[in-house]
């Protein structure tokens, strides 16, 4: 059965969606069976992995609200062992469509049911919110991987975030746990990074990943070329450093 990874910040600009592309695309080329979600309805996780957004005839949207099959609506990545899930538009209104399904917080744990021995790892790029969305990536999720930037502000909103962490376990998903946090846009010249990284050690302890993702332009550029860091530019820091990460990420003896 695929172990499941949602990666989470209720605030935008923290490097979620980088990093969900970036991790899935090392843990494919590691020999993983990975499945990609985009569960954001800016869908750019899935332009992330060279998809064309305007070829996407079936998306989330249909599996969560019109009950399609997961297996209608995966499309193939360009990169060997890795699959994609895709949203569009159409997913941002299914944050009110869902309000009046039944179950609304379980659908996609219940969707993915039946494909969870297709693969080894399924990653989950969650919306910039605490919504519907966020609560059924997390339902469905059996860790979260939560980016937090190196810049002011960094922790805010971090306690709303573990609250809402606490009220899945009690309700939805007892076993759900953080596998770590990740430290993105660090820039050792500046004493705020540093600053930012320690008051996230002392806040969150040895859950924090090791390996800090810096601010780099070449992971700023790839996506626009819709390639991860390791075929844009396979030698530059921001992919030593997702490369780092996704070992991290696997050293938890699962595998």
């Amino acid at each position: 059965m695929a172990t499941t990874y949602a990666v989470v910040n209720q605030k935008g600009g923290v490097g979620k969606t980088t990093t969900t592309v970036n991790l899935a695309a090392y843990l494919a080329t590691f020999g993983k069976k990975v499945l990609l979600i985009d569960i954001d309805s800016q869908s750019n996780a899935s332009v992330g992995l060279g998809v064309d957004r305007t070829q996407i005839e079936l998306c989330l949207y249909n599996i969560l609200i019109e009950g399609a099959a997961v297996s209608e609506v995966i499309i193939k990545s360009n990169i060997s062992n890795l699959d994609v899930l895709p949203s569009t538009a159409r997913l941002a209104g299914a944050e009110v469509e869902l309000v009046s399904l039944l179950p609304r917080e379980t659908r996609l744990k219940e969707a993915l049911a039946g494909i969870q021995e297709n693969y080894d790892l399924i990653v989950i790029d969650c919306p910039p919110s605490l919504s519907l969305l966020t609560v059924n990536a997390l339902t469905a999720a059996d860790e979260v991987i939560i980016p937090i930037q190196c810049e002011y502000y960094a922790l805010e909103g971090i306690s709303q975030l573990t609250h809402t962490l606490e009220l899945v376990r009690e309700s939805l998903n007892p076993a759900l746990k953080i596998r770590g946090i990740v430290l993105t846009m660090f820039d050792p010249r500046t004493l705020l990074s540093s600053q930012v990284a320690e008051e996230a050690r002392k806040y969150f302890g040895n859950k924090v990943f090791k390996t800090v993702i810096p601010r780099n332009i070449r992971l700023a550029e790839a996506p626009s070329f819709g390639q991860p860091i390791l075929f844009y530019d396979p030698g530059s820091k921001g992919a030593e450093a997702y490369e780092n990460l996704c070992r991290e990420v696997l050293d938890d003896g699962q595998f």
